[in-house]
């Protein structure tokens, strides 16, 4: 996106000069950047939020001020629990989303470029599609105990259905004039989906690696939430058993912000696989 498109100019003008004299209209220009307009609703809703909380208006065992939480969160950084945790998580999301986004990949580009692989496997995955996650978790448990493995299964399948179902039906939609153009170059299959296939079908196959991505973090919580030891959803539990509402909602804002920050990333590394596609 170009600087221009990245501001947002606010102006107004003005008809008198500073003698009362009729003047050529003076124009004002304010621009607000797109990441500053983001933050403009979250940090309302903190500053709201701290207001109330000081001035007694939110129970403080219930919400309590967003500098309690933050402080919170320091000294957990402090202890060296925070980062225990954190790093925890973050290597669980980051084995589950390889190993969902590699077989959402596989079985994606599979079924979109063959239409028998598409009849034979689409229907079953579709339904396992609708299945909820927290529903997986028993089956998990009782099959891969309740160690690891569990844990990064349940998160490879958060992973898995946002990039096959992106994939798979964004292959499907490939405009037929470039599937034509291959076939005139005379390309065999390997050749066609590099360099034809792959190029087309990249913007939707980036959108499903970030819903993919996504999906990954929201897993991570249910998988911690049963049968964890450690990571930020044990952390969420610790709060909960021990009524401490301020390491609940650090949890929280810790997993917005991992969220976010790898969305950010994925998002980075999407433009530039792009280039001048990028938007």
């Amino acid at each position: 996106m170009s600087t221009a498109g990245q501001n947002r100019p606010v102006a107004w003008s003005t008809g008198d000069g500073i003698d009362g004299s009729s003047s050529k209209p003076r124009v004002v220009s304010f621009h607000f950047s797109d990441h500053v307009m983001g933050w403009a609703i979250p940090a309302s809703l903190v500053l709201v939020w701290e207001i109330l909380a000081r001035a007694g208006d939110l129970p403080a065992n219930w919400l309590p001020a967003p500098t309690v939480v933050v402080r919170t969160i320091y000294e957990l950084g402090i202890a060296g629990d925070l980062w225990r945790h954190l790093g925890i998580t973050v290597s669980r999301v980051a084995a589950g989303f390889v190993l969902g986004a590699g077989l959402g990949t596989f079985l994606g580009g599979l079924t979109g470029y063959i239409p028998a692989a598409r009849k034979l496997l689409d229907p079953t995955l579709q339904s396992l599609r609708s299945v909820p996650s927290i529903a997986w978790v028993p089956l998990f448990l009782l099959w891969l105990g309740i160690q690891e493995t569990s844990k990064v299964a349940l998160i490879a399948v958060g992973a898995f259905f946002p990039v096959y179902l992106n994939l798979s039906v964004a292959m499907r939609h490939v405009d037929t004039k470039l599937l034509e153009i291959g076939r005139l170059y005379r390309l065999n299959n390997v050749e066609m989906v590099r360099l034809i296939l792959l190029p087309a079908v990249l913007p939707e196959y980036i959108v499903g690696l970030r819903g993919g991505l996504g999906l990954a973090w929201m897993f991570v919580v249910a998988a911690e939430l049963l049968g964890a030891s450690n990571g930020l959803g044990y952390l969420m539990i610790d709060g909960e058993m021990t009524g401490r509402a301020a390491i609940i909602i650090a949890s929280v804002f810790l997993f917005a912000i991992c969220g976010k920050l790898s969305d950010w990333l994925m998002s980075v590394l999407g433009a530039k696989l792009l280039g001048h596609r990028a938007r």
